[in-house]
């Protein structure tokens, strides 16, 4: 099975000024866990996970006021839509990540999550 077939279209996007607790809010309504950062006056493209959130709730930064920017991983590791299930789980695994921001012609996909594979591998409807 390949990554289109496995991903999530609907991509959750956030910009960089979303605090924390915004970002935790969509990703919370949407059912995801991460959400794709577009940010044209710095680095591009970047994500925002739950793990993220998390870490900085951990060092007791204040969610309502922490900014987004200050939390996205700006080195994303991408995969490719053509990209077998077992190609996107090793990146995963070698990345220490659970999600993967599928792009194709420089455009953004979908994601694909650890929970999107799983649920290919043991054919457990969503």
């Amino acid at each position: 099975m390949l990554v289109h077939e496995a991903m999530s279209n609907a991509v959750l996007q956030v910009g960089p000024g979303h605090t924390l607790r915004q970002a935790a809010e969509l990703m919370s309504e949407r059912k995801v866990g991460s959400a794709v950062v577009l940010d044209p006056d710095s680095e591009g493209l970047g994500i925002i996970t739950e793990r993220d959130v998390l870490n900085a709730l951990g060092r007791g930064l204040d969610p309502d006021t922490e900014q987004a920017a200050e939390h996205i991983t700006w080195d994303v590791v991408y995969a490719a839509p053509t990209w077998t299930l077992e190609e996107a789980a090793q990146a995963m695994v070698r990345g220490g990540f659970r999600h993967l921001v599928v792009m194709e012609s420089g455009e953004v996909q979908g994601v694909i999550s650890v929970r999107d594979i799983l649920r290919c591998w043991v054919r457990v409807p969503a």
